[in-house]
């Protein structure tokens, strides 16, 4: 009816007015709250553009020079270590630096985070298991290829310092973290050799199951029956 419709309407209107009201309410608070604290909010403000601009300065003018500085600084360590030259690649020549000068002088860059992979490896390569757990495991990888590498590389030097239960573990997370049909099957094959050396035979018959599984067509795959009934075996 006529009547129900314009009490709807003015119910519309009312409550219309109450929100106008309590939101000129809340603005009026507001105004006040910025009027009596106008100095502080104002200082606060100041703080934080002066922050912005420093994160911003201290990125452009301090660490990009810093990062081109250091890519520039571990080429030569690089051309000795893709001509298998450890020693001097780790060291430097005395002409340029080597990666551990790399670290040293350029830490919180990408290039110097690199440079502990790199190290990593010629430490393995040079004998030196210990220096290369403690470089590879420092190394903080984005780039998952790289990554799982660094973990294969780590389960190496765990394996010749005699720690085979770390060396299965870091071996499992190498094939886990970048999964393909070249380097996880041959990862998750030395896990289970590993896990077999520290007598964990269940863990090593599921990561040649997995190969068996995942990984049929690959080299590791062919022969993998003989992994699996040994495993088995061991666990009888």
């Amino acid at each position: 009816s006529k009547k129900f419709i314009d009490m709807a309407k003015q119910n519309v209107k009312n409550e219309g007015d109450e929100r106008l009201e309590s939101i000129e309410t809340t603005l009026s608070k507001t105004e006040l709250f910025i009027a009596n604290n106008q100095k502080t909010i104002i200082i606060v403000l100041a703080v934080l553009a002066i922050a912005v601009l420093a994160v911003f300065g201290v990125k452009k003018f301090y660490l990009e020079p810093r990062e081109k500085e250091a890519q520039t600084a571990i080429y030569h360590a690089e051309q000795y270590f893709e001509n298998d030259n450890f020693a001097t690649a780790l060291n430097g020549d005395g002409n340029y630096l080597g990666f551990v000068d790399i670290i040293n002088d350029f830490g919180g860059t990408k290039t110097a985070n690199l440079a502990k992979y790199y190290a990593g490896i010629c430490y393995l390569n040079t004998g030196d298991f210990n220096q290369a757990v403690s470089y590879l495991k420092d190394f903080k990888g984005k780039d998952v290829l790289v990554s799982s590498l660094a973990l294969g590389a780590l389960a190496d030097a765990y394996m010749e310092l005699d720690k085979v239960a770390e060396a299965a573990a870091a071996y499992e997370k190498a094939a886990n973290k970048s999964e393909n049909t070249l380097t996880s099957p041959m990862y998750l094959l030395r896990a289970g050799m590993a896990y077999e050396m520290a007598g964990n035979y269940q863990q090593a018959l599921n990561v040649y199951n997995k190969i068996k599984k995942d990984y049929p067509t690959s080299n590791e795959g062919f022969s993998i029956e003989k992994y699996i009934a040994r495993a088995q075996a061991e666990m009888k």
